[in-house]
């Protein structure tokens, strides 16, 4: 299989730059240094300078082709491949080929000349690349009709961009370099206007930054590096829906603006149980303003909002992080401590971030508790409704014995009772219970009764007690919440990797089985791997029709879609390792149709060695003896004896035959091997064929012991195919039997089958080689000259299956081998015999 050769693409931002002219230069270069270079196509356009490079370089011609009554000449894409230079230059490579050709466009047959092994220089100009063709349309008004797909251009091995200012080029438009005094006014005041070359030459330079920055990424992916590099600025703007986002993005945007070529992301981390208030209207118009921005948005699933934001930029390798400065009051910060800012600086590491003020900073809207800890809203409920419920209970318990000396184990119930409500419904629920029950307390049992008067100072630390209590109760509850929900979601992964792993390691069908793995782990409606074809390769769920998937590439083969729920931060790492495996299955796949492919390739191959090595010898040896006795004939003539002459007459007839035999066999094993063996079953009687096999042997009387029932049936065979089977089979049992053991042919009838057995007395086969006799060319390291190239067997073999029967081995139970043929009872001699 021919190692697939490399594609150097020349990409201009206009006709006229020089990428032909520097195409031929790198060809003259390289023919030069002794490469064997050709012109597979080139177009000068009728350049001077351009076809003065044509000169010293081989070209070759092209092929005709007929439309519509027109004559066009293409590319001649099998004298290419035919002439197998190191290395071809294609011009145009998204030229459109005339109708009638091998392939519609040219990159397609630069895709079979890169299959063939051999390395291509092309040239193509950014109007013509697939995505950008809308954009170059606007630009100069000019439509491109032929197009290439950007993965073509993006697969090459190397592109360059030949780099022209839009004064030079309308300096050498001027100078009629590049089109006709004809066309030259036209072409300045239309397409090749100043500001039109400079908006090309930017979408060039900048359509190329960003396949740098993909293959980056790609590079980055395959060795595990999560450390930043700042090789491209990417600024992640986080968007709390609030009224501030819209300032935040244009912040956001200049950040990126100023580096040049800077990436702009908009991430909004939403709440895990969707109870934090957000404005859905302001979301969806900074998402629009994110896209007239030429930014991304993004949205993540997250129950800590700092990690999850400053996870999503380390995944996404940004360099910038912009926040607003938190809308909470002073008051509200004094409470709850340090705010979203100071976790994200906390823990960004190297990204740098920038908090920008806004209108609604400073507690302009009220503010509003969230959620705190790993407790669900049930469980919270849950406490509430117990400290509601247990609490008037213990009351109306407690007080039929109420006494002042009894205070102690009424204060110790109400603080199991904060004890229970913080286990269940953790710090709130368990708040609210010592507070409740220590204001019951002092009200209904501490004297005076009926009153919240505190008559001593122990009382009121005795309160103080029963929050401090709910406080660390709650905490411990919610680490151990936060914990047991870790270390579930650690097993759930460690399970989930270990199946994914399991399924690319054994093979069968992974992808299908990664998509229904992806579906189940995260709860998705539906998940659906799509080719780069647009053909849906594995599909798990019910695809919902009116909602737009999460769209996650695989590598360059395809991209994964998830219906359903976004993405928490954390699960977007995990994300990131199914995509992986994905990866890898795919590759496992195409590994395995390959190897599958090359399968019988090599057995091809391994036949057709074996066939030079022994036709190499056993063809030359019967041509050369019979070619050494006519010579003596006619070299001799008259001055040999009868006798003398009679015997080079009969080594020629022998030699002669033996390779007539040696061809026919080489014949009919090929078509053993096609499967159009020519096969006319009759009745044959065994009495009636054994003496021509005898003949055709000229064995003497005892070389064969012959044992074969006169009542044996005949059976249903090629008369004509079983005779050379039997032949085949004896030659071999002669060859290998020591001198006074003949090899016996005995035959017996078993269930409607009649089976001939050949045994010898030879040395035999091992049991782990007894398949290899049946390869064709295979003598089983005999080195005699006189034994044949190993077609015997191998075409014994493929007659008696023609025949409808089978040819098996056995041990001859005195030592050697024999050979046994079953071949079925012929159907009216059948009728006669016993059930």
């Amino acid at each position: 299989m021919a190692v697939r050769g490399r594609l150097r693409v020349l990409l201009g931002a206009a006709p006229g730059v020089g990428k032909t002219y520097l195409m031929l230069e790198e060809g003259h270069r390289l023919h030069d240094l002794g490469k064997d270079v050709v012109i597979a196509v080139v177009e000068t356009h009728e350049r001077e300078a351009t076809a003065a490079l044509v000169d010293g370089l081989e070209l070759i011609p092209r092929r005709a082709v007929e439309h519509r009554g027109i004559t066009l000449t293409e590319m001649d894409l099998a004298a290419v491949i035919d002439r197998r230079p190191a290395i071809a230059l294609v011009d145009e490579l998204a030229h459109t080929n005339a109708p009638g050709s091998a392939n519609a466009k040219r990159w397609q047959d630069v895709e079979a000349i890169l299959a063939a092994g051999i390395d291509v220089i092309s040239t193509v100009n950014v109007q013509h690349i697939e995505s950008l063709n809308d954009v170059v349309e606007q630009i100069t008004g000019v439509p491109q009709r032929e197009t290439i797909p950007d993965a073509i251009v993006r697969s090459a091995d190397q592109i360059e961009v030949v780099d022209l200012t839009p004064q030079s080029l309308r300096d050498r438009l001027a100078d009629g370099q590049v089109y006709p005094a004809a066309r030259i006014d036209a072409a300045l005041s239309n397409y090749f206007r100043l500001g039109n070359l400079t908006a090309l030459r930017e979408l060039t330079l900048v359509w190329l930054a960003d396949e740098v920055d993909q293959s980056l990424q790609r590079y980055r992916a395959e060795h595990g590096i999560q450390e930043k590099w700042e090789a491209r600025e990417r600024v992640v703007v986080a968007l709390t829906g609030g009224p501030e986002g819209e300032t935040l993005l244009r912040r956001g945007a200049r950040v990126a603006a100023r580096s040049g070529s800077g990436e702009l992301l908009a991430v909004h981390v939403a709440s895990q149980d969707g109870l934090r208030e957000t404005d859905p209207a302001a979301l969806a118009a900074q998402r629009k303003l994110v896209e007239q921005l030429g930014g991304s948005y993004h949205q993540v699933v997250g129950t800590d909002i700092p990690e999850a934001l400053v996870a999503f930029a380390k995944a996404s390798n940004a360099t910038q992080l912009v926040i607003g400065v938190s809308r909470r009051n002073r008051l509200t910060a004094f409470l709850t401590g340090s705010g979203v800012g100071a976790t994200v600086i906390r823990e960004s590491g190297d990204i740098d971030v920038h908090i920008v003020s806004h209108d609604a900073a400073g507690g302009r809207n009220l503010p509003r508790f969230r959620r705190t800890g790993a407790l669900s809203v049930r469980r919270r409920l849950s406490g509430l409704a117990l400290a509601l419920i247990a609490g008037p209970a213990l009351t109306l318990a407690l007080s039929r014995i109420r006494s002042d000396d009894l205070l102690t184990t009424e204060a110790l119930s109400y603080q199991l009772l904060v004890v229970v409500v913080a286990l269940v419904g953790g710090i709130w629920p368990a708040l609210f219970a010592a507070v409740l029950s220590g204001l019951t307390l002092d009200f209904v049992f501490v004297t005076p009764y009926n009153t919240l008067t505190i008559g001593r100072p122990t009382h009121l630390i005795a309160l103080a007690l029963y929050i401090v209590i709910a406080v660390l109760v709650s905490v411990v509850v919610d680490q151990s919440a936060r914990r047991t929900r870790s270390a579930a979601r650690a097993a759930a992964e460690s399970e989930l990797l270990v199946t994914i792993a399991g399924s690319v390691i054994r093979g069968g069908d992974a992808v299908q089985s990664l998509v229904s793995r992806t579906r189940e782990a995260f709860g998705l409606r539906a998940v659906r791997f799509t080719a780069d074809d647009g053909a849906v390769q594995s599909a798990d769920g019910d695809i919902p029709a009116d909602t737009l998937p999460t769209s996650v590439p695989v590598g360059e083969r395809g991209t994964l879609e998830l219906f359903g729920d976004d993405l928490q931060a954390a699960d977007r790492r995990l994300l990131s390792v199914i995509v992986t495996q994905l990866e890898a299955a795919l590759e496992h796949a195409d590994l395995s149709t390959a190897a599958r492919e090359v399968g019988p390739l090599e057995a091809t191959d391994r036949v057709r060695t074996a066939l030079l090595a022994a036709v190499g010898h056993d063809l030359r040896r019967p041509l050369a003896a019979a070619t050494a006795a006519v010579t003596g004939l006619r070299s001799a003539g008259s001055r040999l004896s009868a006798r003398d002459e009679t015997e080079l007459l009969d080594t020629a007839e022998d030699s002669l035959r033996d390779l007539g035999d040696l061809l026919t066999n080489l014949l009919d094993v090929s078509r053993v091997q096609a499967g159009v063996l020519g096969v006319s079953l009759q009745a044959v009687d065994l009495e009636d064929l054994l003496p021509l096999v005898l003949d055709e042997l000229a064995v003497k009387p005892g070389e064969v012991t012959i044992d074969v029932p006169d009542s044996l049936p005949p059976v249903t065979a090629d008369p004509v195919l079983l005779r050379r089977a039997i032949v085949n089979l004896l030659s071999n049992a002669l060859r290998y039997s020591p001198e006074g053991r003949p090899p016996r042919l005995s035959a017996s009838t078993f269930a409607g089958w009649i089976e001939l057995r050949v045994s010898d007395h030879g040395p035999g086969v091992p049991d782990d080689r007894k398949e290899e006799i049946f390869h064709p060319f295979q003598r089983m390291g005999d080195t005699d000259n006189t034994a044949g190239i190993g077609l015997g067997l191998a075409l014994t073999k493929g007659f008696v299956e023609g025949m409808g029967g089978t040819l098996a081995t056995e041990d001859t139970p005195a030592g050697g081998l024999t050979m046994v043929v079953s071949l079925p009872v012929d159907p009216v001699a059948d009728l006669g015999l016993p059930g």
